[in-house]
């Protein structure tokens, strides 16, 4: 025998040594379970998830925090807000009690700085007032709106086939009547209250969100992640609430600051025509007192409006800012 056989048929030995300790080594892994290094893969998917979640998070804040005009408006809404929770402390007694001589000027009584309207009542103590229904309407009319729009989409989007065709045919039946009209209907077919004009506001503004959500749920549904989702079968609802609907909350952030602001504006304007609260002061209500008074008192219905003006704006000032940090496209390009 040469010596480049003997070596031959060491390399081979080897060979086979190497083979069969893999095979053991195998054959030990699969006694006691899988030993791979993706054996933790959902596990570290959902901490890489978390931390895209919160990188993404981060960069909204400091993009919205570096706007100025959301800045503004997110400030003016705070201020609003701490008006409306301190005019209970700051004016205990009813707004709509006769407090003064009427028709004084704003500036002319230090003890009423916005003056007196044509019953003697305090205009800063209705204005302070007021802010609180504007704001309550706004904000429970807006929560109602979405919950249901939301839920409607989802359904909608997600689903698809018979269920998609049904919600969408009801969704198009409130499109088709006039908001402002529709409104006004249900408010003057119920007893004028607060709550009413909430319920009201929300009946009209839901199907703007379920057709939004529905388009995004649509968009989402056959993503990579929902695949997999549905691939490790996960159900329905876990699907819906905990793999799109986070994805598809950001258009639904921004929209839901312009809901308010139309909400605080169709109070203001059924309180105008008299179809609010009689028991309430509301914005509205004050500019629809002073509206005969225009030429003689202008204060009247020009410090009301001024507040609805700038709150309003304030909302769309805080839901530009929300799209341009929200939005994907303007995040990469800043």
């Amino acid at each position: 025998m040469s010596i480049a056989d003997a070596v031959n048929i060491r390399d081979r030995a080897a060979e086979r040594q190497a083979a069969a300790a893999q095979e053991a080594a195998a054959t030990g892994a699969a006694a006691d379970g899988p030993a791979w290094s993706n054996m933790k893969a959902p596990d570290a998917r959902s901490q890489q998830s978390a931390t895209v979640a919160i990188t993404n998070g981060r960069r909204a804040l400091t993009v919205f925090l570096t706007n100025p005009n959301a800045l503004f408006g997110a400030g003016f809404l705070a201020f609003v807000i701490l008006v409306a929770l301190a005019a209970p402390i700051l004016y205990p007694e009813d707004p709509l009690s006769m407090v003064a001589r009427p028709f004084l000027w704003p500036g002319q009584d230090p003890a009423y700085p916005l003056g007196t309207d044509g019953l003697g009542r305090d205009v800063l103590a209705g204005i302070l007032h007021g802010a609180r229904i504007s704001l309550f309407v706004g904000l429970f009319a807006t929560v109602l709106g979405l919950t249901f729009g939301v839920l409607v989409g989802a359904t909608a989007g997600y689903f698809g086939g018979w269920v998609d065709d049904v919600l969408v045919r009801l969704i198009e039946i409130f499109q088709t009547l006039p908001s402002f009209v529709l409104l006004v209907v249900l408010v003057a077919i119920a007893q004028p209250s607060a709550t009413t004009v909430t319920l009201a506001i929300a009946i009209i503004s839901w199907p703007t969100v379920a057709r939004l959500t529905r388009a995004e749920f649509r968009a989402i549904r056959e993503k990579d992640f929902v695949v997999a989702a549905r691939s490790l079968g996960y159900g329905h609802g876990r699907i819906i609430f905990h793999e799109i609907l986070p994805n598809a909350l950001p258009p639904i952030i921004v929209t839901s600051s312009v809901m308010v602001a139309t909400a605080i504006l169709m109070e203001s304007a059924l309180s105008f025509m008299g179809l609010g609260d009689p028991n309430v002061v509301s914005w509205g209500s004050m500019i629809g007192t002073g509206r005969e008074l225009v030429r003689t008192a202008w204060y009247l219905t020009a410090l009301p409006g001024l507040a609805i003006v700038f709150t309003v704006l304030a909302l769309n000032l805080i839901g530009d800012g929300l799209n341009d940090a929200l939005n994907p496209r303007f995040s990469q390009d800043r």
